[in-house]
């Protein structure tokens, strides 16, 4: 039998990116993943713009394999009152893309924010720079620069000392740098502000965990029509980090969330995008139980590591290196890959600052020497795995 590879991938934010295609095909990828991220939220995605930014990656001799992401927007999460409206301009969206020859799509239905860090230059011991999540930094977020309502009582004592502690010791630059970098939105798509996040979670208070899980089923219920004629695969990305945070619910957390996302909507498109790194910094994660309840619908995969300390902070770690085992994450991928008709697109997500990027201005997480060598470490994973494979 034939051995499959996994399909290599490479996000890329656009013609904007200090990264270039050029860059990706040296790394050695063959996908790109990528958005119109200059459509705003909720709007139609035209389909000339989805030409012209397939033509300019085919012309580079690369595929656009995933779409990451066709945000959903607000209105949806919270079923509002002209929620039906941008679902059906999600519909239209998903239909253009589908006309363009791109099935793929990763989204989120995390509340307000992306993917949630607190430091995005944390030293590491080799003077690389690495993304950090850190408690104490997001009770200082969150009780002093926030001042959300009965904050203080979502951390235990010991988080309160150290929080009022360091917060006694930070001067005004430290606190905006504090609130920009938990307040980040994706490149070319602008932040959010302290107000906008106190409203939000004002409205996500009355809807509760129960509510934002009801109302993902009615946005994919919504949508089961379109993507089963037009062959789409949605693909909904972990929460990160996956637990509650700022008072916000999370529903794409661990193992149970996913048990009822895939069973309540028991359709082929309603897909995964296994995120190793947001599903690592889970306490309480097993990925290879998650991975084997999910596997038949991972369409898409984030390969990072993660590194954890007791009281939930976490940075981001070398890819073979950190409490993620992933030579056994990507076994199993591997295996379940050997099933499939099409390769499962992967990609090496976020990577450190190293280098001569350290010398140049990139998106957090999204370097390219860093995410080389990851991408680097992951195929070699694969290559030995796929020849062990009897």
């Amino acid at each position: 039998m034939d051995k499959k590879f996994l399909e290599q991938t490479w996000r890329w934010y656009g013609p904007q990116d200090s990264v270039s295609l050029q860059d990706v095909k040296q790394a050695g990828a063959t996908g790109i993943v990528t958005a119109l991220h200059h459509v705003p939220h909720g709007e139609v995605w035209p389909v000339e713009d989805i030409q012209e930014r397939k033509r300019i990656i085919e012309d580079s001799g690369l595929v656009w394999s995933v779409v990451e992401s066709v945000p959903v927007h607000e209105a949806i999460k919270t079923k509002s009152a002209d929620a039906d409206k941008y679902i059906q301009n999600y519909r239209q969206s998903l239909i253009n893309l589908a006309s363009c020859g791109i099935y793929t799509v990763c989204y989120n239905f995390m509340p307000v924010l992306d993917w949630t860090r607190t430091q995005l230059e944390l030293v590491m011991s080799d003077g690389s720079k690495a993304l950090y999540f850190d408690w104490i930094d997001l009770a200082i977020f969150d009780i002093y620069i926030l001042q959300r309502r009965n904050a203080i009582d979502d951390y235990d004592l010991s988080i309160q000392d150290q929080a009022a502690e360091k917060y006694s010791l930070m001067n005004k630059s430290d606190l905006v740098d504090l609130q920009n970098n938990v307040l980040m939105g994706i490149p070319g798509e602008g932040d959010i502000s302290i107000d906008q996040l106190n409203d939000s979670i004002s409205i996500y208070s009355e809807i509760g965990f129960d509510g934002l899980r009801n109302n993902l089923v009615y946005f994919l219920n919504e949508i089961a029509a379109v993507c089963q004629v037009n062959k789409i695969n949605m693909t909904i990305h972990p929460d990160d980090p996956p637990y509650p945070i700022l008072g916000l619910p999370r529903i794409a957390s661990n193992f149970n969330d996913f048990d009822y996302i895939l069973s309540s909507v028991d359709q082929p498109f309603n897909g995964i995008c296994f995120c190793t790194g947001s599903l690592g910094a889970g306490p309480n994660n097993d990925l290879l139980q998650i991975f084997n309840r999910v596997k038949e619908r991972v369409y898409f995969a984030h390969l990072r590591n993660v590194k954890k300390d007791p009281i939930g902070s976490f940075y981001e770690a070398d890819h073979l290196d950190g409490d993620v085992d992933m030579a056994s994450i990507m076994d199993a991928l591997t295996q379940e890959n050997q099933k499939r008709n099409t390769a499962i697109p992967f990609r090496p997500d976020h990577g450190h600052q190293m280098l001569d990027d350290l010398h140049k201005t990139t998106n957090p997480g999204y370097s390219a020497i860093g995410r080389l060598r990851g991408l680097a470490e992951l195929r070699g994973l694969e290559l030995g795995i796929l020849r062990s494979i009897k």
